[in-house]
Parts: C-alpha cells; structure tokens; sequence
C-alpha cells in the first residue's frame, strides 16, 4: 500500500467509540478532524499524548478541530482511559485494526532490541471535505497540541 500524503483523500472509517456507538469520517464533514493514532491505553507517552490534546481540546476547538483518537484497545479500556484522565474527546476501538491498516499505521516497530507488529504513531488532520491537510509523524508527544497549532500558524 502506498503510503498516505497530504493531499490524498482520507480513508473512509467506521469504529466503535468507548460507549460502543458506530463512528465514521462521514459524521465529521465539514468539519476539520484531528485523527490521531497511538499504540495503547495508560502508558507513558499515550498518556501525555492524550492529556496534551485533552488541555489544548478548547483551542483546537477555536481554530475548528474536533478530535478523534485511535488505538486496538477495547471499549471498555477506553471507557477506563477517559474516566482516568478525564479526556474530553472521542476515543474508537480498532480491535481488528482495519483502521490503522487503511491508514497505514499499523507496521513493524522496534523497541528494546525486539522487533514487533504496532501502531506507528501518527495524527493526520482531515479538512472539512475528507482530504488530508496536514501528517504528523514525528509527535512530540508531551506537547502535541502545541505542535498543530505551531504548524497551523506557521500557514496564517
């Protein structure tokens, strides 16, 4: 599969959320979406990746974002994540991982000398008509959400 650019239209998605309702890319049109992909629940950089979007979810919300996050954990982990962390944004199940395969993110990854099949974290903001505006591959997990505001003022 190549790999997904800005410019290409974004796959269409459908998941369950934390509360087990069907979500898809077609309920956010005319919307921008923040769809942000991440490895699991409660860990360290998960977390701070998350606590970041969920402090920054007001201003986001400003410059019109809404957020979605994305990981192969059940609902019930999400469920416990939110409720946690108090995260005030959308949280889908891809226990199958269909999502993050039509994405792209789901790949080899390396740690600790292992070698293993995850999620490569990775956000892609989705503009109002489903094209991808803008990837980030390399996030700066403690401050994500100032890193797609920096991006986005960089453009104003």
């Amino acid at each position: 599969m190549e790999k997904l650019k800005a410019g290409d239209t974004a796959p269409l998605f459908e998941g369950t959320d934390q509360n087990g309702e069907s979500r898809k890319l077609t309920d956010y049109a005319g919307r921008k979406l923040i769809l942000y992909f991440y490895p699991k629940d409660n860990t360290p950089g998960c977390t701070a990746e998350a606590c970041s979007l969920r402090d920054g979810r007001d201003r986001l919300r400003e410059m019109g974002f809404e957020i979605v996050g994305v990981s192969p954990d059940s609902e019930k982990s999400h469920r416990n994540f939110i409720e946690k962390k108090s995260l005030n944004f959308t949280l889908l199940a891809d226990t199958d991982k269909k999502i993050a395969e039509a994405y792209g993110v789901w790949g080899e990854k390396k740690f600790m000398g292992r070698t293993f099949m995850g999620i490569l974290r990775t956000t892609f903001v989705i503009d109002e008509g489903g094209k991808i505006e803008r990837i980030f591959d390399k996030v700066r997990t403690k401050d994500h959400f100032e890193q797609i505001v920096e991006a986005y003022a960089k453009n104003e």
